[in-house]
Formats: structure tokens, sequence, C-alpha cells
């Protein structure tokens, strides 16, 4: 018997996530060669590791759950994520065997160690919007002293609309636009190397 659920929509997706402390996701396609060629891996890891309430494996069919992959930006397949308590906390993009064993064995442990996910408490100290104590020291900065450096930072004006430029269509050829904005040597936030 297969420890592993196929998802079919987004209820059962939500169900999933809130009744079990991890979920490790298999993002997969039916045409995609890597992905049946680390399925059997994924299948012995459900079957070795999954535990009721703790520890559940999924499979998430991306051309038939689009709603489900684009929530969490899957981009490639196959791509396997570790959900502890509904959030991602590892991401395995790719057919890497070492890589989905040592999350799954990490989780596994980790599950091991506490109950099942019994109650909907809160367990982290969540997150805080704003900024109530003033300005930070990244962000000091206003908007027009922002858009004066710019424009003065190295070639200056000409500098800055060669930049734009080279980002736009650099972001707009890539898989991972941020990724790669954030990557690109017309990037004005980047550190030289």
């Amino acid at each position: 018997m297969s420890k592993i659920t196929h998802i079919s929509g987004m209820p059962q997706w939500n169900s999933i996530l809130s009744s079990n402390t991890y979920v490790v996701a298999d993002f997969y396609a039916d045409w995609c060669g890597p992905c049946k060629a680390i399925a059997p891996v994924f299948e012995q890891l459900a079957q070795q590791e999954a535990k009721p309430g703790r520890l559940s494996f999924v499979k998430v069919d991306v051309d038939a759950q689009q709603g489900v992959a684009g929530k969490y930006g899957v981009s490639a397949m196959p791509t396997f994520l570790v959900f502890k308590n509904g959030s991602v906390t590892e991401t395995i993009r790719g057919a890497n065997p070492a890589a989905l064993r040592a999350a799954v064995t990490k989780a596994a442990a980790d599950a091991a160690k506490g109950p099942g996910r019994a109650s909907t408490a809160f367990q982290s100290k969540g997150h805080v919007l704003g900024n109530a104590g003033g300005a930070s020291s990244s962000s000091s900065a206003t908007t027009g002293d922002w858009a004066w450096n710019l424009t003065q930072r190295r070639g200056g004006l000409l500098d800055t609309v060669v930049r734009f430029v080279a980002l736009y269509v650099i972001t707009l050829f890539s898989f991972d636009a941020f990724a790669a904005a954030r990557e690109s040597p017309f990037n004005v936030n980047k550190k030289n190397q």
C-alpha cells in the first residue's frame, strides 16, 4: 500500500498541511523525465519514514494542480518542498536523491521528537510587520536621496538608464526573475566581488 497521497485540489492540500507536522511534497509533471527517474526514491522514503500526523508524503501534478504549484512558485520539475507546520523549510530543485534523502531524514528525526499535529496552536512567535521604532539603517535615506544617488553613481544618468534596460532584459528572459536581477552584474545594490 502506497504511503503517498496524490493531491486532487486545494482543500485536500490545506487539510494535509494542517493535519501533519511535516509534509514532503513532490511537485512533478507526467511528461518530466527526471521526475520519473527520482520517483522510486521518493516512494522508498515514503514507505520508510511516513508517520500519520507527523510526516506525510504527497505528490502534486503541476499541470493538474496549477493553483497549488503557483502558490509556492514552483517553476522547475521535479521540485521537492519540505513543510513544517505549514511553512516551507527546505526546497530541493531537480532530481537530487542525496539532497532529498538528507531533507527527509532531517524531517523524520525532528518529527519523531514531539507529538503529532493535534492542535492548531501557533508554534512560532510570528512576524512583525512595519517598523514602529523608526527608520532602520538600511532604509534611512529618503526616496529623493536614493534617486539622486542613483543618477550620480558611476556614470550618472546614462549609467542608470543602461542598468535599467539591462536588468529588464535579464529578468525578461529568465525563469526566476528576482534571483536573476539580484545576481546580475547590473544590480546597483550588489557588492563588487
